[in-house]
């Protein structure tokens, strides 16, 4: 499989996997196994960007590849145009039943293909941007004609904002006073209402007076600025928002009470989603098998199991990608080696000793380092990818390149210690996260 990205994306991707995460963009050249995913999601995003609204459960243990596949999911969706957000669910930090903290959160990581988050600031100065572009490209207005320039791009907002004024009048104000503060050269108010529309708590009530706004924002005007948020993306071009909800499992280790809050909130979104409220979002929650089935999550409220109902009891090869829950079954022995022999190509394309490296670093070494960090992992290929993916490139292609010499066959032994794994990576390999020396004694 041949994929076109650019010599800094290479490096980026590579970097990534030395430090055993999960890139953030050039991730179609390590999409292994997805092409049997690939037309049902493409065909999602097509209707949000449709003006359509689309919502989809990700279910997988862990080392299935939920991380990547969502992440692969937004460069997808940005290279069409729509924003993304990603978003880790947490009692703490962003507790689902607080939709409120979900909408910040999700403008704090909102990115598109030219912005890195928060891309909120360069959104609204493309709306407004594009709203002096449509007057001027009528014709009856000069462009040196400031005060009828702005008069004509202040109808026009208004009228654009007709709809995000009946449903939530504060953010429609927020935007009358943050274009205003704008023109004024007024940074700190912009600033302060930019803050605001994004969701930010403590703003400046002098800043908020400007705009003639009042209070903060709850988990029920959340709803109402999460749909002026999509209008304004898409009057500026951005014809869709995809949302990942990451890690939604950790519901079921919240206590009884705040759960509940949790997954009734997450019922919300599926049904305003299915009313059309938001046209243009495509909302993408994860999760392993656990919260989908078990009693202390999504089971524990029969509405919302309902409406993730899905059916896989038959072979996986089988499963319908165009149901509400896509599974992913993880890693092959065959994918892992697949996958090694891509990120070897990636991390030799611009470098002059490739041949040598990939004489090194041949195929059936590939499949020698892939069964053996397997095997350490108790045979659990699943789980397997992230500690391969770590150890391939900063122990041996790392090596490979820097010094001549080196011959992984020879001169490199697999180890693994607990420090590096995670805890589902420990307990596999059957490593203990502490040593007894690490233990601290309360001696008199």
């Amino acid at each position: 499989m041949t994929v076109e990205i650019s010599a800094r994306r290479r490096r980026e991707v590579v970097d990534a996997l030395r430090r055993g995460t999960v890139p953030r963009s050039g991730l179609d050249v390590l999409a292994v196994g997805l092409d049997r995913l690939t037309a049902a999601v493409d065909a999602e995003r097509t209707a949000a960007i449709d003006g359509g609204a689309v919502f989809k459960a990700v279910r997988g243990e862990y080392g299935a590849g939920k991380t990547f596949f969502t992440r692969w999911l937004a460069e997808r969706a940005k290279r069409q145009g729509m924003a993304a957000a990603e978003v880790q669910i947490s009692e703490t930090e962003t507790p689902l039943h607080r939709l409120e903290t979900v909408y910040r959160r999700v403008v704090e990581n909102l990115t598109t293909e030219e912005f890195a988050p928060s891309a909120l600031r360069p959104v609204l100065d493309s709306w407004i941007f594009t709203l002096e572009e449509d007057v001027l490209a009528g014709g009856e207005i000069a462009e040196e004609d400031a005060d009828a320039l702005d008069a004509a791009v202040g109808v026009l907002m208004e009228r654009r904002l007709g709809d995000i004024g009946r449903n939530a009048p504060t953010f429609a104000a927020a935007i009358r006073g943050y274009r205003a503060a704008s023109a004024a050269s007024d940074s700190v108010t912009a600033e302060g209402l930019a803050a605001w529309l994004g969701g930010q708590p403590n703003v400046a009530a002098g800043v908020r007076r400007a705009a003639g706004v009042k209070g903060e924002l709850d988990h029920y005007t959340a709803l109402g600025f999460l749909q002026g948020l999509l209008t304004v993306l898409r009057d500026c071009g951005h014809p869709g928002l995809l949302v990942v909800l990451d890690e939604v499992e950790t519901l079921q280790r919240m206590r009884s009470d705040v759960r509940d809050k949790a997954l009734n909130a997450l019922r919300q979104l599926i049904d305003e989603i299915d009313s059309g409220r938001f046209p243009g979002l495509y909302l993408v929650i994860t999760a392993t098998p656990a919260f989908f089935d078990g009693v202390q999550g999504a089971q524990r409220l029969p509405p919302l199991a309902q409406r993730l109902a899905t059916d896989f009891t038959t072979d996986p090869r089988f499963d319908n990608p165009r149901a509400v829950q896509l599974r992913l079954p993880g890693f092959t022995a065959a994918g892992l080696r697949e996958l090694g022999g891509r990120v070897r190509d990636l991390f030799v394309a611009d470098l002059p000793e490739r041949d040598r490296i990939v004489k090194v670093v041949d195929d059936a070494y590939i499949g020698l380092l892939a069964d053996s960090v397997t095997g350490q992992l108790g045979g659990k290929v699943g789980i397997a990818p992230r500690v391969f993916l770590k150890k391939f490139v900063a122990d041996v292609l790392d090596r490979v390149e820097l010094h001549p010499a080196f011959d992984p066959r020879r001169d490199y032994k697999l180890t693994l210690r607990a420090a590096e794994l995670t805890d589902v990576e420990r307990n596999a390999a059957g490593l203990a996260a502490n040593s007894v020396d690490d233990i601290e004694l309360d001696l008199p």
